[in-house]
């Protein structure tokens, strides 16, 4: 091979690879609901304790342009699924002066993805939060972020990506202020999603 077409089979592999990063599409990734759990802590009788609990059924869609620092995220949560370990609060949270799930049965977050570290990882979501069929902004910091390709289970060679996500809120703000005065009103919600790459 020349010298000359050396180079130039070189600068045309760079200028691809250029492209290729520059160009990158966005990655679009479908949650996993065997695998993300939305968790909260709500207090109890003014201190008393503090009651604790998931839901159990979530959907979602995750939109990741890393080179772009950009994304979206959509999660749906199934609020007929709470769980606090107890059948009778389960039950009792669902009625109509608290949850109202009658009504109201899905809770959802959508933002945008934000504070994007050197890495190209995100730190922050930017969204608003819909619970009791009141829609208040709500930012969720990301504690943790991870994307790897799955090497075992039913996801093998499967990119996924992982992240733990928490905000607090007041539900007085959402409508939601049964025991108002009795009952502190701040929500600690969590968030464990994991979500695979779409085909």
């Amino acid at each position: 091979m020349s010298r000359i077409l050396f180079f130039r089979l070189m600068a045309s592999m760079s200028l691809g690879a250029i492209v290729s990063v520059c160009c990158a599409d966005p990655v679009t990734y479908i949650i996993d609901p065997e695998h993300t759990f939305p968790s909260f802590e709500a207090d109890h009788a003014g201190g008393l304790s503090i009651w604790r609990g998931q839901i159990e059924q979530t959907t979602g869609v995750i939109i990741l342009d890393r080179e772009k620092k950009a994304g979206t995220v959509e999660i749906n949560m199934d609020i007929t699924s709470i769980d606090f370990g107890l059948e009778a609060m389960n039950e009792r949270a669902m009625e109509e002066d608290i949850l109202d799930v009658a009504r109201f049965p899905t809770a959802k977050y959508v933002g945008t993805f934000s504070d994007f570290k050197s890495n190209n990882e995100p730190s922050a979501i930017e969204g608003e939060f819909t619970l009791h069929g009141v829609t208040q902004p709500l930012r969720l910091a990301i504690n943790s972020f991870q994307c790897l390709v799955r090497e075992r289970g039913g996801n093998a060679g499967v990119e996924t990506c992982g992240a733990d996500a928490s905000a607090s809120f007041n539900r007085d703000d959402f409508g939601v202020d049964f025991g108002l005065g009795r009952h502190l009103q701040y929500v600690n919600l969590m968030i464990m999603v994991e979500a695979n790459r779409a085909e």
